[in-house]
């Protein structure tokens, strides 16, 4: 199997908490890996270490290599800004700049980065709402605050803002948790388009999301109460949900715990 993600013998850590223990996967490129498991097992924790967004928690770290393309991430000569910028990052509840404008929104990190071509600017911005299916709802408008958008729109114009730095890797923490079905199921046909150009990896909670939208799932759990979270198990999602390998696995899908 292609490898475009890495995982190899990662351990995270709360200061002294050990958090995941021992964590070893590979994400295929051009496929979309989804995350399940119980609250606290450390799915969102190992989402974040694929682009260094765990170690901004003060007393937090990792051990253990992510590679990317082969090349590990946490290596001392790597930039973990340009990791940001390979590695992009969806949060759970949409947060665009409230008091900017849509189209600014969209192409803050190219600005931050130093980008000042306004016609550069423009078409960035118009590439990135149309592969986060909102240009024809806000191309009349892209002068009004991003804030004003629905919850719907709010999320796929922080996609937007994702992709207009042209990543290689989406990771989506819980992005559709804060949104109403309609909305949902906007950003999972979004995802199944979005594959096409990035390799995505998604935590969520919804069992019948992870199915719909992945190729590959992993399941996490806990040890025990305060021992660190685990993987159980990772393979293509019609045989995780239909024939798992592990029983845990089995009790968790068909809800006798979690």
């Amino acid at each position: 199997m292609a490898k475009r993600i890495d995982v190899k013998d990662l351990n995270l850590y709360y200061g002294k908490f050990h958090a995941v223990d021992q964590v070893s996967l590979a994400v295929p490129p051009h496929s979309v890996t989804a995350f399940i498991g119980p609250s606290g097992c450390g799915k969102s924790t190992v989402l974040r270490s694929l682009n260094r967004m765990h170690e901004v928690i003060p007393g937090a770290r990792a051990e253990g290599k992510v590679l990317l393309d082969g090349e590990d991430i946490y290596a001392s000569t790597i930039d973990p800004v340009s990791v940001r910028r390979t590695i992009g990052m969806v949060f759970q509840r949409p947060n665009p700049f409230p008091t900017m404008s849509i189209r600014d929104n969209v192409v803050a990190g190219l600005k931050l980065a130093g980008e000042r071509d306004k016609r550069k600017l423009d078409e960035v911005a118009e590439r990135a709402l149309r592969g986060a299916n909102l240009w024809a709802e806000v191309k009349d408008r892209l002068n009004r605050p991003g804030g004003g958008l629905s919850g719907g729109q709010q999320q796929r114009l922080c996609i937007a803002r994702a992709i207009a730095v042209r990543p290689d890797v989406l990771l989506m923490d819980e992005p559709c948790s804060a949104l109403d079905p309609i909305s949902t199921l906007a950003i999972e046909d979004l995802i199944g388009e979005l594959k096409k150009d990035y390799t995505i990896v998604i935590v969520t909670h919804n069992m019948q999301q992870a199915a719909r939208v992945s190729d590959q799932t992993a399941f996490f759990n806990l040890a025990g109460v305060g021992q660190p979270g685990r993987l159980v198990e990772i393979d293509e999602t019609e045989r995780i949900f239909s024939n798992p390998g592990q029983k845990a696995t089995e009790d968790y899908i068909s809800g006798r715990f979690g």
